[in-house]
């Protein structure tokens, strides 16, 4: 199997979800390498502000850095070769660059309506529709 690491710009935190201002990509990145550790891809991400170490010790990193700046990042490597500079490639381009189909993932059900006050269905607790004992509301 593959091995993908991720080379983020300088964030506040390992995910960069965090702060007043979270760039909606971030999240988005964080679930689409969780996916591909789920299916054995081993997966490595290093932020800048947080992990230079990583940065230096990689001399492919380094070298785009020296050529492009920070503008180079993100930089994704597979198997130790760089794959995409400047952008985070979405699910299905993280998978088909690690070697992981897409259509391995499992088509998710649609929950069914629970006896929850946020189900449609009325409740009836006590012989008194509408008021609950102390159950989930």
């Amino acid at each position: 199997m593959a091995k993908l690491v991720v080379y983020d710009p300088p964030m506040c935190c390992s995910t960069g979800v965090c702060g007043p201002s979270v760039d909606p990509l971030l999240p988005r990145v964080t679930a689409d390498l969780d996916w591909l550790k789920r299916r054995g891809v081993e997966v490595e991400r290093f932020n800048l502000a947080q992990q230079p170490q990583a940065f230096v010790a990689n001399p492919k990193v380094t070298a785009a850095l020296r050529e492009y700046g920070n503008e180079c990042l993100p930089l994704v490597l597979v198997d130790d070769e760089i794959v995409a500079r400047g952008t985070y490639p979405d699910r299905a381009g993280l998978a088909r660059l690690a070697g992981v189909a897409v259509a391995d993932e499992p088509v998710t059900s649609k929950p069914e309506a629970s006896s929850c006050c946020s189900s449609p269905t009325t409740v009836t607790i006590g012989g008194k529709p509408g008021i609950s004992s102390g159950g989930c509301c």
